[in-house]
């Protein structure tokens, strides 16, 4: 700031006058670059030096080409990884934002939101992996609790992580994982509907579906993509329990991606590897940008 100084009724006073444009955002630009370099060196220059490693070989870095993604396409593994990776993150998220949604409006209702509240709700991911996968095989183990209860019962014990099963079971770690934290995101979208609204819509003589089809549901769109979003990115990190519970080759119905990729990198295969992460990522790049473009259409 710049000082000047005048007097008045004899008095001296001090007056603040505001920065030139030009130091501004010289001020701005000085704050700014540390950062920027930094973002710059530890994201982007990755991701540029991971694109090149996918047109070149592992060994001696020669140009290939697409040589790398035609091999990687026609590559039976990355096919089941790819198959069963689509398949759990087109099961998962509906039935996540559909759960999560219905028990945040009745939660809502009947329960006033506090801190108390919320932490109850986002205790299972601060539960760490390794406890979750030593519940896993107490429930799930050949010797487990279910079939122990299964066997009492009259009933065959299942082997459930060497059957199709292992894929639910998948299902529902993520679901029990992630249902508190987007719940309580569905509650913070619900807390910005306007009462208001929902008295006119009753007055109106609207029904409870109505006003949930025609108040609720368009007033959460843009919580609805956030939470789209974040779901999905979550759901690439299921791998952990996954890989803790049955290794590097589980049951081909929980056979991910990133499996794939631990297998690759633990072969030295940086070039299929490379490849594999930029089809992934540009799928899922363009899968968000259709989203927010969908999200964006008027109803």
């Amino acid at each position: 700031m710049i000082h000047h100084s005048t007097q008045l009724g004899g008095y001296p006073i001090t007056m603040r006058l505001p920065r030139s444009k030009h130091r501004r955002t010289a001020a701005a630009w000085a704050v700014l670059l540390p950062h920027f370099l930094g973002v710059l060196y530890v994201t982007f220059l990755p991701m540029l030096q991971v694109l090149a490693s996918s047109f070149q070989s592992a060994a001696g870095g020669m140009w290939v080409g697409i040589r790398n993604y035609q091999t990687v396409l026609h590559n039976p593994a990355f096919q089941l990884a790819l198959s069963n990776t689509i398949r759990f993150t087109l099961v998962c998220i509906p039935l996540l934002l559909v759960i999560s949604l219905g028990l945040a409006i009745a939660l809502q209702s009947i329960v006033p939101a506090g801190r108390s509240f919320t932490t109850a709700f986002l205790m299972p991911m601060a539960v760490p992996a390794a406890s979750v996968v030593l519940v896993w095989k107490v429930l799930f183990h050949n010797n487990g609790l279910i079939n122990g209860l299964l066997q009492s019962l009259g009933g065959d014990g299942v082997n459930w992580m060497e059957s199709d099963a292992a894929f639910w079971m998948l299902v529902i770690s993520y679901i029990w994982k992630n249902l508190g934290y987007t719940m309580i995101l569905w509650v913070a979208g619900l807390t910005t509907i306007s009462p208001n609204i929902y008295e006119a819509a009753q007055v109106d003589g609207a029904s409870s579906w109505q006003i949930f089809r025609y108040v609720t549901l368009p007033n959460l769109r843009p919580t609805a993509y956030t939470i789209t979003v974040l779901s999905l990115l979550n759901s690439f990190k299921v791998f952990r329990e996954a890989w803790l519970v049955a290794g590097d080759y589980p049951h081909e119905s929980m056979y991910l991606l990133q499996h794939l990729y631990n297998n690759w990198f633990r072969d030295l295969e940086y070039d299929k590897i490379s490849a594999a992460s930029v089809m992934t990522s540009a799928v899922v790049f363009l899968l968000i940008g259709f989203l927010r473009r969908a999200w964006d259409r008027e109803v």
